[in-house]
């Protein structure tokens, strides 16, 4: 799993492994969260609680929303990228 942009910085770390066999992107974003909190803010909407309000989300180079969106299942393998889509100006 990798963090690009905003969110390689705030998570202090480019790439992080997690066992994702038999899990959703869904199940997946909420283990990111309780293991790095910090990244809960850049991850989810605050007010909207939505995930992918602040993040764009790759799974093997294809965004979740041409697969089956937070329910994609993940798979032994499956690279998984995270995008922030929070720039500065």
């Amino acid at each position: 799993m990798k963090f690009l942009g905003a969110l390689r910085h705030i998570s202090d770390a480019g790439e992080l492994a997690f066992n994702i066999k038999g899990v959703s992107v869904k199940e997946l974003l909420n283990e990111i969260v309780r293991e790095m909190p910090v990244l809960k803010q850049n991850l989810i909407h605050q007010q909207l609680e939505d995930i992918r309000s602040n993040a764009l989300i790759l799974v093997n180079g294809r965004e979740i929303s041409v697969l089956n969106g937070l329910e994609t299942n993940l798979k032994d393998g499956d690279e998984i990228v995270f995008v922030s889509v929070i720039h500065g100006g």
